[in-house]
C-alpha cells in the first residue's frame, strides 16, 4: 500500500506540473519531465507551441512523446481513470459482481440519454422566459448530474437484490442492463445529435478529455485512497466474510451501500469521459489479473493499479504509434493479461500440489 502511496504522489506531482490553459506561454522551470522530453525531440524550425509529426523511422516512445502537448489531457485522464477503477474494482471482484460494472454504465448512459433527450424536447431561445427557465438542461453538468444518478440508482438496486429474495443478483443486474441498454437509444432515436453521442460514449473515446477532468479524476482517486485506508481490516472482512463481519458487529448492509453509492458516482464520472468499454474494462480487467495473481486480497489493492498503470501507458503509446484507438487498444491489452495471470495460478497450483 505505501508504494501505492508513492506512485499516486508522482502521479500527482506530474498533473500539477501541466499546464492547464493550452497555448499559454510557460517557462522551463514549469515544465513537466515529458514536457521538457517534448522539447528535445521538437525541431528548431518548429512553430511555437506546435506539435510536429514524427518520421516515419521514429520509434513509438518518441512517437507518443511527441503527442504529449496535444494530447497530455486525454493520457492523463486515461490514467487516473484506470487508477481509480482498478481500486474500485477490487471490490467489485472481490464481493463477485463482476457484471454489474456493464450494469451500471449502462445506466449512467440512460441518464445521459435522458438529459439530451429533455434538451431537445424544450427548445431554447435567447431573450425569453424559456431560455431562463431551461438553458441548464444543455449544459454538460446537467448530463453528468444524470449519468451519476443513474449509475448510483443501477448500483443501488442491483446491491439490494439479493437481500430482496424476490430474484437472484444476476436476474436484476441483467435486467438493469438490457433495460438501460434499450432505452438509452430508444430516448434518442429521433435526434441525430443524441444518437450520436450515446454512439460516442458506446464506442468509448477518451480524446476530448479537459483539464476539468485531470483534476475530477485526480481528487477522485485521491480520495479512493484515503477511504481504502480508513477502510483497513474493517474493509477486508467485508471482502472476505460478510457472516463474519456482521458476527462482529459491523452494519454489512450499510457497507454495501456505501460501495454501491461510491460505484455509481466514479463510473457515473468515468463513463462521461471515457465511455462505456473503457471504464467497464478499468473496472474488472486489472482486478481480475489481480486476483489471479495474488494469493491475498490486500496485495490486490496494488497490483491492480500497477497493472493498469502498465496496459494503459504501453496501449497509449501503440494506439499512437500505429492510429488505433485508445481505449480499445488498453483493454485489448488488458484482456490479453487475463489469460496469461490464469496461465500463472494454474502453474504456481500444479507446483504447490506437486510439494
Amino acid at each position: 500500500m505505501f508504494s501505492f502511496f508513492r506512485l499516486v504522489i508522482l502521479l500527482w506531482a506530474t498533473i500539477l506540473s501541466v499546464d492547464n490553459a493550452p497555448g499559454q506561454d510557460r517557462g522551463h522551470q514549469h515544465e513537466s519531465p515529458l514536457d521538457h522530453a517534448v522539447e528535445k525531440l521538437e525541431s528548431p524550425h518548429s512553430e511555437p507551441g506546435s506539435v510536429p509529426s514524427a518520421e516515419p523511422q521514429s520509434g513509438a516512445l518518441k512517437s507518443f512523446l511527441l503527442s504529449w502537448r496535444l494530447f497530455r489531457h486525454s493520457y492523463l485522464v486515461g490514467w487516473l481513470v484506470g487508477l481509480l477503477l482498478a481500486l474500485v474494482g477490487v471490490i467489485v471482484v472481490g464481493r463477485d459482481q463482476v457484471f454489474i460494472g456493464a450494469a451500471v454504465s449502462q445506466a449512467s448512459t440512460l441518464g445521459i440519454a435522458l438529459a439530451l433527450s429533455a434538451s431537445s424536447v424544450f427548445p431554447l431561445h435567447r431573450g425569453t422566459d424559456v431560455w431562463h427557465g431551461t438553458s441548464w438542461l444543455c449544459c454538460d453538468s446537467f448530463q453528468v448530474v444524470m449519468a451519476v444518478a443513474f449509475s448510483v440508482l443501477a448500483a443501488l438496486i442491483t446491491s439490494r437484490a439479493s437481500r430482496a429474495g424476490a430474484e437472484s443478483h444476476e436476474a436484476i443486474t441483467g435486467w438493469v442492463f438490457l433495460v438501460s441498454a434499450s432505452l438509452s437509444v430508444l430516448v434518442v432515436a429521433h435526434s441525430p445529435h443524441g444518437l450520436e453521442e450515446v454512439n460516442r460514449i458506446h464506442s468509448s473515446s477518451i480524446i476530448g478529455a479537459t483539464a476539468t477532468d485531470v483534476w475530477v479524476f485526480s481528487l477522485l482517486l485521491v480520495a479512493t485512497v484515503v477511504l481504502l485506508w480508513a477502510g483497513g481490516q474493517r474493509l477486508l472482512l467485508f471482502l472476505m466474510d460478510p457472516s463474519m463481519a456482521a458476527a462482529v458487529g459491523m452494519n454489512v448492509a450499510r457497507w454495501a451501500v456505501f460501495e454501491s453509492i461510491w460505484l455509481g458516482l466514479v463510473a457515473g464520472l468515468s463513463i462521461r469521459a471515457t465511455g462505456m468499454l473503457f471504464t467497464f474494462g478499468s473496472l474488472v480487467l486489472p482486478a481480475l489479473v489481480a486476483k489471479n495473481l495474488c494469493r491475498e486480497v490486500r496485495p490486490m489493492f496494488v497490483v491492480a493499479p500497477a497493472v493498469a498503470l502498465l496496459t494503459n501507458t504501453v496501449g497509449f503509446v501503440l494506439a499512437n504509434r500505429y492510429d488505433f484507438p485508445p481505449a480499445q487498444m488498453n483493454v485489448a491489452l488488458a484482456g490479453a493479461l487475463l489469460p496469461l495471470a490464469s496461465l500463472v495460478r494454474g502453474l504456481r497450483g500444479a507446483l504447490a500440489r506437486r510439494s
